[in-house]
């Protein structure tokens, strides 16, 4: 069962929490506006049902409420960005921007951030680059969960991967996506719901597969991009470690098994490598490469052709990655959100814990 909820009151809601624990308002609605989005694009594993896990990381002074983002080393086009122990919902966002001013100047801007924590989706903050005209890619190491290719054992994140790209007339090209077969929220919401999950998503501490939405509970591992090795997971595998070098061992964070985890059973007292969650940021300007209506156009072009490409039988119409999202947020953003009972009973507990009015019915 589904409560239908607008995205105005989830975000007000949400921003009241996080001032009600400490954060600044402007930070709590940046926070609260990541959090929606996700909820709004139909990534109910990154939405508002993850808003109990934030503060948690706040009781247990994982995270800072009154933190304060600072450049610690830079250059020309480079830079990295100490977050101060803060939400990574607002560093990340941040650290856009001030790879956006340096494009704008340079051509391109690169950002590393270090002593974060968990972002909500990477469109979120990449789609800020659209708005003046460029190109963005922002990624994060997580919790480790992962297996790598032909092994058992947690060494990596989900370790997702966004791309967004603005075109002319047709929607932007964004793709974001885990270098898993899934993220670990898929999971969380099966647990939700009651469902299992498909072979595949996950093995067991045995390294069998397994359906159990509670595989990485009792002990399992997620799955690199592949699923197995008969099915390229080298390659997720290989995609992972390279978000996990970019923004562990190149930003100064904690890389590897040593990722302070998000999720609640894997404990904290771990080994540390570096400070905090990492997150790495690249921008392009357009116009360093070409005049941006040109660009444009071309891509326009290119959208169209996959769009107008021969679909396979049973399947209307070839889609553009981040259609099918931006087309359930401009429908949720008119109907309304439809949130999961359960989570709407967990946002009640936050609101009592906290003595907040809800606004919807």
């Amino acid at each position: 069962m589904n409560r239908v909820i607008r995205a105005e009151d989830l975000t007000q809601f949400v921003s009241h929490v996080f001032i009600s624990v400490g954060f600044k308002p402007d930070v709590a609605l940046i926070a609260a506006k990541v959090l929606v989005e996700a909820d709004l694009r139909g990534i109910e594993s990154h939405g508002v049902g993850r808003l109990h896990g934030y503060l948690r990381q706040v009781r247990e002074g994982i995270i800072k409420p009154d933190f304060t983002p600072f450049i610690e080393r830079e250059r020309t086009t480079t830079a990295i960005l100490n977050g101060d122990k803060g939400l990574g919902l607002y560093n990340t966002g941040y650290a856009c921007n001030i790879a956006i001013e340096k494009a704008k100047a340079h051509g391109s801007g690169w950002v590393a951030i270090k002593n974060s924590s968990h972002f909500g989706i990477a469109m979120a903050h990449a789609k800020k680059a659209i708005e003046h005209n460029m190109i963005a890619m922002v990624m994060t190491n997580a919790s480790p969960l992962v297996a790598p290719a032909g092994g058992n054992d947690r060494m990596l994140g989900t370790n997702p991967i966004c791309v967004c790209i603005p075109a002319g007339e047709q929607e932007p090209f964004i793709l974001d996506m885990a270098t898993t077969v899934v993220a670990n929220g898929k999971l969380e919401v099966a647990k939700r719901k009651g469902e299992d999950i498909p072979i595949g998503y996950a093995q067991t501490k045995d390294g069998q597969d397994t359906t159990s939405a509670n595989a990485l509970i009792d002990g399992g591992t997620m799955l690199p991009l592949g699923s197995s090795l008969a099915h390229s997971s080298y390659k997720g595998y290989g995609l992972a470690s390279w978000v996990d070098i970019f923004t562990g061992v190149l930003s100064g964070a904690n890389f590897g098994p040593w990722v302070p985890p998000f999720v609640p059973f894997l404990g904290h007292d771990m080994e540390r490598v570096g400070e905090g969650l990492g997150h790495f940021i690249g921008v392009w300007n357009i116009d360093a490469f070409m005049d941006v209506p040109q660009f444009k156009a071309r891509m326009d072009k290119w959208i169209l052709a996959f769009k107008n490409s021969q679909p396979n039988k049973g399947i209307e119409r070839v889609l553009i990655p981040g259609e099918i999202e931006a087309n359930l947020a401009a429908k949720r953003q008119s109907e309304g959100i439809p949130v999961h009972e359960s989570v709407v009973a967990n946002l009640e507990e936050i609101a009592t814990a906290q003595n907040l009015t809800i606004n919807w019915k």
